[in-house]
């Protein structure tokens, strides 16, 4: 790679396109690496979702995360699934993939963001302004947090 080339790419794409890209990713890191119940890691809301997949150059995935909006309200959207290769992990591969899809929330009108943070990453998405909301819980027996981001005050 040559001086200037960046070391990975942000794409946003539907689910027919981020497939093939996004589930060895997601069965490595989650399947394979946090022991979750393949059962559990697929689901309906892939397909009505929009997937960020960060590519080195050479086109390999090497993270990804899902946005959808949260059932019932058009102005909360739900990140997760948000899965970074080991190797890539703490080169900024995450932050990425959550600005990007911060970024796609905003611009369709949300006004907070919620998701389910592991534990261990509660410090990264409070650096986003992400705060915790309730107590710790298990989440196909990993611990976990429900956070919330809220990204402009709704009408008194």
């Amino acid at each position: 790679m040559s001086p200037g080339t960046p070391a990975f790419i942000i794409r946003v794409l539907p689910w027919d396109e981020a497939r093939n890209l996004a589930r060895p990713l997601r069965e490595a890191v989650f399947v394979h690496e946090q022991g979750v119940p393949i059962e559990q890691e697929w689901d309906e809301l892939d397909a009505c979702s929009d997937h960020a997949i960060a590519l080195t150059p050479t086109g390999e995935a090497i993270g990804t995360a899902r946005l959808l909006p949260e059932t019932g309200s058009a102005c909360v959207f739900r990140i997760g699934r948000m899965a970074v290769l080991k190797p890539w992990r703490g080169r900024g591969v995450g932050a990425a993939l959550l600005n990007a899809l911060l970024e796609r929330a905003a611009g369709c009108g949300a006004r907070s963001i919620v998701l389910h943070a592991q534990t261990h990453a509660s410090g990264f998405y409070q650096r986003f302004g992400f705060s915790a909301e309730g107590g710790e819980y298990l989440e196909a027996g990993i611990p976990h947090f429900t956070m919330r981001l809220r990204l402009v005050n709704p009408p008194a």
